[in-house]
């Protein structure tokens, strides 16, 4: 089985986004060493994974080559299969993804029994809500910026149930960003 590894970003106090969906607070100049981790962390990636708000800004941006990228990251985001999960589109119109509407068990179930390496989701709101309540989850990777926003769009909301994390490791990077790398406990 496949393993699905979630990565987002975070304030302190658990948002991924602002009220309205502002980003802006991410100001962490990335550095060598956060760059260096998440490419080992999407290096055994094959297929990413965004709902179709997200995915709407995400993929016409690598595409078009973001300033500051270095190119293999570029070609990576570019070159990997993406899914796209929605209920309001029936096709996809991105090159290289394909949609996939329904019932959000089972679509990340059957991608998890598909042969090929790891799946990635990188959100946005609803999907990683989601994610996170249906326990389909195996890896989190929580980039926690130095900042807090008081209000906004939480990654952990109305889970449904309690959930036990175990953290397998914690880095600080020099930028001011910690990563929280983090499984759920399953019984």
């Amino acid at each position: 089985m496949r393993t699905f590894k979630l990565q987002v970003q975070m304030s302190v106090d658990g948002y991924m986004a602002g009220p309205n969906g502002e980003m802006d607070w991410m100001t962490c100049p990335w550095t060598d060493d956060i760059n260096a981790y998440l490419d080992a962390l999407t290096e055994p990636v094959d297929c990413i994974v965004l709902g179709r708000k997200l995915a709407e800004g995400f993929i016409p941006a690598w595409a078009a080559g973001p300033e500051g990228e270095d190119q293999a990251s570029i070609d990576k985001m570019n070159n990997t299969p993406k899914v796209v999960i929605s209920n309001s589109l029936t096709e996809s119109p991105w090159d290289n993804a394909v949609v996939a509407g329904g019932d959000l068990t089972k679509i990340v179930t059957d991608l998890k029994s598909q042969s090929g390496g790891d799946l990635i989701a990188y959100g946005g709101a609803t999907l990683v809500q989601g994610l996170i309540a249906a326990n389909l989850i195996d890896e989190l990777h929580l980039l926690v910026n130095p900042v807090a926003l008081g209000a906004g769009l939480p990654v952990f909301a109305d889970t449904g149930a309690y959930q036990q994390l175990r953290l397998v490791a914690a880095r600080q990077f020099d930028c001011g960003i910690t990563a929280l790398h983090l499984e759920p406990k399953r019984s």
